[in-house]
């Protein structure tokens, strides 16, 4: 033991105090936090409580709180009792909260009653890596991932679910009934008390999956969840069904920082033109290059980003039934510009007849009667006996076509948009673990996203500028 390092004993005593300062280093990235935190205007960007009342108990300084938290999330402790424990031991948070103990209900309260805010700080951190020209020649990938909600699957219900607890608990009853009539048969005495009251909480319980049955029919989204509301039922990755809501984010393509962020509960379908539209208000710029998969192609969608003055990327998926019922595929009918016809797979053409709506889209129909009535392969192209095989064209194709030109010259984009996107997702999970989100409601998930997103970007710029020359350009930008 004589050669081993000695520690300083627990009871001796210090001639001069030590300076917590002096604990935390001059490159530590609590000090962003504290500069970035100082040079807010909390009160314009919707805090409560900035300006203190002059009766009652004193309050925390919502900067003080705000600190708390993008360092929680920063270093992966979201709960509020953690964070507690966390101001009592670590030497960091005494420096950056100067020593000050919040309880854990007054911070989970400054998150539920400061979201306002909270998304507009991270608004503003988006706002202060465009003034250093972060964003400059980058193209914006957009993706979707499912964030597990705290509703657990067994209290979600479809219409299919509640009908089969039904049949379960009627099937129940029915046991208990033919027991009852079998002990009358055999002059028995009846069920038992125990037996008896489940009987009698089976009937409860019908009636309450009767009720749940027509609130389920009556939901627009036909589910009903019971812990989290606002929470639905969706297929993950791996084709799995959980509870969760799909969080949707744009990152950019050169630093691979979170510029947009939103949270629906719906599929990627139909979500282009609202994320793309957050890009625009975030960079105040119009002209962008847009990223997705093909689980976000909608023609309607596209037309409206490109309306915008966007470049949307997103690839076609082939959704045609042909191939299951043997036919040939629409990719096989070649399109003619400059006469406005399709070319059959056998040469014949088939010219625009009229014109339909469907689904709201104002399409071309391209027919010719007499060609498919006498081709010889006919049963290849149409399975119906008394019909003609039929193109349908929407009236913007050409825009749909030029973009799909532009995928088929640059199959990179897809490699890129894969590793730009994913990896803000991964990463933010990780820094979640098992549980994920923590609270109820999308307007209480929406802010604990921002937070998230927040963490992930002051990460990512003390990466690519180091923290102190992001301290300067903090200082520099925000107080200007």
């Amino acid at each position: 033991m004589t050669h081993h390092i000695k520690g300083q004993s627990r009871h001796q005593s210090t001639l001069f105090p030590e300076v917590i300062d002096n604990f935390v280093t001059e490159d530590s990235p609590v000090r962003v936090i504290d500069v970035f935190v100082d040079q807010l205007d909390l009160l314009s960007l919707g805090f409560e409580s900035v300006t203190a009342k002059q009766t009652g108990r004193p309050g925390y300084h919502p900067a003080t709180m705000l600190k708390l938290y993008i360092y929680g999330y920063l270093n992966r402790i979201q709960s509020s009792r953690r964070l507690e424990k966390e101001t009592h031991r670590n030497v960091e948070l005494m420096w950056l909260l100067e020593r000050l103990r919040p309880d854990f209900k007054t911070i989970a309260d400054f998150r539920k009653d400061n979201g306002k805010g909270i998304k507009n700080v991270c608004r503003k951190f988006v706002d202060l890596c465009r003034k250093i020209n972060m964003f400059d020649d980058s193209d914006f990938a957009i993706d979707g991932s499912k964030f597990k909600a705290v509703n657990n699957k067994a209290k979600n219900y479809t219409p299919s679910k509640v009908q089969f607890h039904i049949d379960r608990v009627e099937s129940s009853i029915q046991d208990y009934l033919n027991q009852m009539s079998a002990n009358d048969k055999e002059e028995k005495d009846t069920l038992s008390s125990v037996s008896a009251s489940k009987l009698a909480w089976f009937k409860q319980r019908l009636l309450e999956l009767k009720a749940l049955e027509k609130e389920v029919a009556e939901h627009p989204d036909k589910q009903v969840s019971q812990t989290d509301p606002d929470a639905r039922l969706m297929r993950t990755h791996h084709m799995d069904r959980q509870v969760c809501y799909n969080v949707q984010s744009a990152v950019d393509t050169k630093h691979h920082l979170i510029v947009a962020h939103d949270i629906v509960m719906t599929t990627d379908k139909g979500q282009l033109t609202l994320v793309a539209k957050q890009i625009q208000k975030a960079l105040d710029k119009k002209n962008i290059t847009v990223i997705a998969d093909k689980g976000y192609f909608s023609r309607a969608d596209i037309k409206a980003t490109q309306d915008l003055g966007m470049t949307a990327n997103v690839p076609q998926p082939d959704t045609s039934g042909s191939k299951k019922k043997g036919i040939f595929n629409k990719s096989l009918f070649k399109y003619d510009k400059h006469k406005d016809v399709y070319i059959c797979p056998v040469g014949e053409e088939l010219p625009h007849r009229r014109k339909v709506t469907d689904s709201g889209l104002e399409l071309k129909v391209y027919v010719n009667h007499i060609a498919c009535r006498d081709c010889a392969i006919r049963a290849k192209c149409t399975s119906s006996q008394n019909e003609p095989r039929k193109m349908k064209r929407w009236i913007y194709e050409d825009d749909i076509d030029v973009m799909q030109k532009r995928l088929d010259d640059n199959p990179n984009l897809s490699v890129i948009r894969k590793q730009t996107v994913e990896h803000p997702f991964g990463t933010i999970k990780m820094w979640m673990g098992a549980t994920h989100f923590l609270m109820k409601r999308k307007k209480n998930v929406s802010i604990e996203m921002s937070l998230h997103v927040l963490a992930y970007n002051l990460k990512r710029m003390m990466t690519i500028m180091g923290t102190t020359v992001l301290m300067e350009a903090i200082n520099t930008i925000i107080s200007s």
